[in-house]
């Protein structure tokens, strides 16, 4: 079983920081891409940033410049340095992974619980 535990979320004023980390435990043969999404209240999931395991990096439109993906393989860990935060960014951040259970297994989507982020004008 796999399990991703997101960290960092929290309260900060329009035009802060804060940087949120993921965490991937468990059994595993090998994680692919991980990504980070979010969801407002009333709005549909979206994906704000993904990073390929060759370190390719994809970005919404409306953070690109402002956030930054990256990824450490040998500790499974996801992060996600936002900056210049606006109130629109205010969200449920959503750490996901592409995990392959083992060598000749398919991949499957694996989801953290989620952690907070509110930006405040």
């Amino acid at each position: 079983q796999v399990q991703l535990v997101e960290s960092g979320g929290g309260l900060v004023q329009a035009g802060g920081s804060l940087r949120l980390s993921c965490a991937a435990s468990g059994r595993f043969f090998s994680i692919n891409t991980m990504a980070w999404y979010r969801q407002a209240p009333g709005k549909q999931r979206e994906m704000v940033a993904l990073i390929s395991s060759g370190d390719i990096t994809t970005y919404a439109d409306s953070v690109k410049g402002r956030f930054t993906i990256s990824r450490d393989n040998a500790k499974n860990t996801v992060s996600l340095q936002m900056n210049n935060l606006k109130p629109e960014d205010t969200a449920l951040y959503y750490c996901n992974a592409d995990i392959r259970p083992t060598a000749w297994a398919s991949h499957f989507a694996s989801w953290g619980q989620g952690t907070q982020v509110t930006v405040s004008s």
